[in-house]
């Protein structure tokens, strides 16, 4: 309290002098720094994993419909499969020469049909390995940024441990294990 030139320190106000002078090196003010700054890189790491979290879904989701339509496909490869064995069977029991040119007219083009059909099929299945590939890349990445992230936060809870103990050599372990954190940050962003 302060009044006319005189000042006098209440109770708690003493103490956080005592404190501020007494603590080795200002580690409040480094824990208080130290924390922010893991808890930021570790918000960035925390949405990055979501997103390719979120990319590896639509992907697997993109590969499952080019399956779908792959195998759409190859049912109508085998209607049309189904039709040229009734031509051909339908040609062996023609009575006429004029019935059996007609029999095999269809089943030319027939054939013809099932070849273009076979290969849109057949690239269907490719674009669906492709989604496969790289929803799979996708979620190896995420597993990376959840990793970097629990690291981050365990080096959080360090740091909150390390204020209340008032070891210094827990501050060195938050470092560590923020370092680790980072570092498995970085291979996430390169997809290691």
């Amino acid at each position: 309290m302060s009044g006319g030139g005189f000042h006098v320190h209440g109770p708690h106000d003493h103490e956080l002098e005592h404190a501020a002078q007494h603590e080795p090196k200002g580690l409040a003010g480094q824990l208080a720094v130290i924390t922010a700054v893991l808890a930021t890189v570790g918000a960035m790491f925390a949405y990055m994993g979501g997103a390719t979290q979120a990319n590896a879904g639509l992907y697997k989701n993109n590969a499952a419909i080019k399956k779908t339509e792959a195998a759409n496909r190859w049912n109508y490869f085998q209607a049309k499969s189904s039709k040229q064995n009734l031509a051909e069977l339908a040609l062996d029991l023609a009575p006429s020469e004029e019935q059996k040119a007609k029999y095999r007219d269809k089943i030319a083009r027939y054939e013809k049909e099932k070849n273009e059909i076979k290969a849109e099929a057949e690239k269907l299945e490719a674009e669906s390995a492709d989604w496969d590939i790289q929803s799979d890349a996708q979620l190896h990445q995420h597993h990376r940024w959840a990793q970097a992230t629990t690291a981050l936060q365990i080096s959080i809870a360090l740091a909150a441990i390390t204020l209340l103990t008032r070891k210094r050599w827990l501050e060195g372990a938050t470092l560590a294990v923020g370092g680790i954190g980072v570092a498995l940050g970085v291979l996430a962003w390169f997809h290691v």
